[in-house]
This record gives C-alpha cells, structure tokens and sequence, in this order.
C-alpha cells in the first residue's frame, strides 16, 4: 500500500472555533447539572448597580464563580456576606465571553443560623448605621391624645386588649381602627398604607401597631425594611406592641416608643392623661395648702393691726394729715404767685427792649453801608481791569513784535525740507532735495542744484 493511501485512512480532522467549543461544553454542562446544591464560604462578594449580586463560592481546594440575578434575588430574605458559609441552589452553565464557568444561583440557605435570623441581623445593622434608630430622631408622645390610631388585624386578640385598656383607662377617648394583615404575603405593605394614610389624613394624635406572639416567620411582615422606613418618616408617634416581651422586631427599633405587648401600648398612650391628671390633682392639693397659709398670715397681720396704737387715735391721724395737706396748699399757691410775678418782670424787660428797637434806622444804615461797599467795589474793579488791559497791550506789542512774518516782510523768507521742518543749515538737505521757500506773500518750490556751507 502506498503512503498516500495510508495518509487517506487517517480519521477526518475537525477544527472548532473557541466560540463553538464554548458553547458546546455550555450545552454540556447545562444539560449534566440543571439543578445542583453547592456549599461553601462567601468571598468577594459585590452587588451591582443592576441589582445582580456576583460572589465566589470556595472550599479548603476550589472555588466557583456564582452569580444572581435581580429577579432571583428579590426573594431572598438575606444576602450573602464575604466569610459567611452558604448553600446555593442553581444550574452550571458558562459564561462564554471569558469562558468561565459558573453558578448560576436560584436559592441561597445559610448554614448553622437561620435564613430569618440572618435577615433580620443585616437589616437591623444596615439600619442602625444610618442612624433610623437614633433616639435624637424620636418623637415625644402627646400628653393629652384626643385621637388613637390603631393598626393591626381586626380579628386577632391584640385589638380587644388595646380596646379594654383604652376604656377602663380613658373612655371618652377617640379610637380609629385601620385593619390590616399582620402575617404573610402583603402584610408589611397593609401596615405601611395605614400609616401614611393617618399620616396623610392627620387623623390621630398617636398611632398604635400592634399584633399577637408569634415564631420569627409569624412576626417577619414587621421586620420588612419599607415598614422600617415608613415608621421612621412618620410625623406621627408611632408606639409598637408586637408580640410578647420576648419579641423583638426591626418595627420596634424605628418606632419612637416600644411596648413589650399591644395592651402595655394602650398603657403607656393613656399614661400620660393620668400623670397629667395626677399633676393637677397635686398643684390643687398644694394650692390649698398654700391659700390656708396666706389667710391664716393675713388674719394674724388683720389682728395685729387691730391693736396698733394708729387704729386707736386713727381720727387724730387724719386731722394731722388734712392739716399738714392745707399747709403744702398754703405753699403752693405763695410759690406760685411768686414764680408767676417773676415771670411777668421778664416780660414787661422784654416788651420794653422790642419796643426800643427801631428796625427803619437800622435797616438804612445797613443800606448806607452797602452802597459804600459796592462804590469801593466797583473803583477796585475798574482799577484791576485798567491794569489787565495795559499788561494785555504790552503783550500783544510783544508778540507782533517777534512774529516771523515780520521779518518776511524787510525780504526774509523761511525754507521747509519735503517733511516740512525748518531748515537752518544746508547740511540738512541733499543735492536733488525738495524743498519749498516761504516769503511774505506766496510760497515757492524748488529743487537744490547747488549749497555751500560755511
């Protein structure tokens, strides 16, 4: 057989493209491993702006990429962290532009502590750091409400007590009831309407969340993060009776007031009225002490005065005193007859003074003066302009005198280069030059043939 034959048997070679062979080991590894459960720690953990949340999942040997998207994601009820041990659920697939392959995540359960617990620990942390549960931001409750909000389930026992304690402890009190869901789906949302609508409304002083015991799971429609903020945005004062003593929800931490049951609430709402009350019913007790006190001083100073000597001869002290006013009577009329004499001797000096006082004569003389002021004036006028006008004169005669064209006139003429300037020595132009000559009446041009210089 010869050696082109043998080349012939060889088997057909097949090229991929490394977008093909990727593509085709995802149809392998998505049709081997649809649905697998991996365990591992967390690590480089990062949520996107998307809202995809991209992590690595490892072991003491390996590790895998693992993403999930936002749709997943929403019915999470924690996320993961970087070091926490996880469980995932999801399908292998690649990811074809780097060629990687990976987890992609349905389900995350933690391992040890509960997917709730965990939930409830990120929020409460996440919370925290923002200051939702800073007690600066807290509303005072009012002394005296006029109008209660309740939010809770219309059937459930935490609206009978609210309702006892209310009308054992304040029964003209004004009792609005919002009924919601407090368990499951859509729950959270209920409560979150009620209070903005109170909100909206102004239709309460206070408002009361409350609901029974319950397991973590019972209780989570209160540790839902919308909830959270809408209590913290309350204008309101929001008091939360959720569950038992024990119970603690991311609801009471926002709330301004936590009471350990829903009729511990209602207690601590009517509280108020009744220190209040308490606090007038002791203003009025010392109140009366102190009015028994004063009149018992007063009666004593009445008796004390009763026996004064002043009480005894009290016509004698008023005789005195009408005595002693007739005598201020008797001085004040003498000081006035005084002070108005005084006044009339300044007035008659003054009339006396005007009537003396020709204003006619002094007017003329002032006139007199004046018109020997204006006279000097007018001489010293005349004067200054008879020397301004010879000095004038003499300048002029000066001035004609040294006029240039003057001289123009005994035959003298003024020669001017081609730029026009004054020439006074015949270095200043060339043979050739340009000039012009100015006589006393007229102007000649010229070219110079010929110069001498000294």
């Amino acid at each position: 057989m010869s050696q082109a034959n043998l080349f012939n048997l060889a088997p057909e070679r097949h090229i991929w493209k490394v977008s093909e062979l990727t593509e085709r080991i995802g149809e392998i590894l998505e049709g081997t491993f649809p649905d697998v459960w991996v365990e591992g720690e967390v690590s480089n953990y990062h949520a996107a702006q998307s809202g995809h949340l991209y992590f690595t999942l490892k072991d003491a040997r390996s590790q895998i990429r693992c993403v999930c998207f936002r749709d997943q994601v929403r019915g999470l009820k924690f996320r993961p962290e970087d070091g926490l041990h996880i469980t995932v659920r999801g399908g292998l697939g690649v990811y074809e532009p780097r060629g990687e392959y990976q987890i992609y995540v349905s389900h995350i359960e933690p391992v040890g502590l509960g997917a709730l617990q965990l939930a409830f620990e990120q929020l409460k942390k996440r919370l925290a750091e923002e200051g939702l549960f800073d007690e600066a931001r807290k509303k005072p409750l009012p002394v005296l409400p006029r109008r209660i909000g309740v939010v809770t389930s219309p059937t459930g026992a935490a609206v009978r007590d609210i309702l006892r304690v209310l009308k054992r402890r304040f029964p003209n009190v004004h009792v609005m009831i919002f009924p919601v869901k407090v368990q499951g789906e859509g729950a959270a949302g209920e409560v979150v309407a009620a209070i903005q609508y109170f909100n909206r409304a102004n239709a309460a002083d206070v408002l009361i969340l409350a609901r029974g015991g319950g397991s973590l799971e019972d209780l989570w429609a209160f540790n839902e993060e919308p909830l959270a903020r809408a209590i913290a945005a309350s204008e309101i004062p929001i008091i939360t009776g959720i569950g038992h003593e024990t119970d603690f929800t991311i609801a009471d931490f926002a709330a301004d007031v936590r009471a350990p049951t829903p009729s511990a609430a209602a207690e601590i709402v009517v509280r108020s009225r009744q220190e209040f009350e308490r606090h007038i019913a002791e203003h009025q007790r010392s109140l009366v002490q102190h009015m028994r006190y004063r009149l018992s001083q007063w009666r004593h100073r009445v008796r004390d005065l009763e026996t004064h000597r002043g009480f005894r001869h009290l016509e004698t002290l008023v005789r005195r005193r009408r005595q002693h006013v007739d005598e201020l009577a008797n001085s004040l009329a003498v000081g006035l007859r005084l002070r108005l004499a005084t006044t009339l001797q300044r007035l008659t000096r003054a009339s006396s003074k005007v009537a003396s006082f020709d204003l006619r004569t002094r007017v003329k003389r002032w006139h007199g003066v004046l018109d020997q002021r204006l006279l000097e004036l007018r001489v010293a006028a005349d004067r200054l302009l008879i020397v301004k006008r010879r000095t004038w004169q003499m300048a002029a005669l000066r001035l004609e005198e040294r006029d240039p064209t003057r001289l123009l006139e005994r035959g003298y003429a003024i020669a001017y280069d081609s730029s026009g300037k004054v020439l006074r020595s015949a270095d200043q132009v060339s043979i050739g030059d340009d000039i012009s000559v100015r006589l006393a009446r007229g102007a000649l041009d010229a070219t110079v043939r010929r110069k001498k210089t000294p």
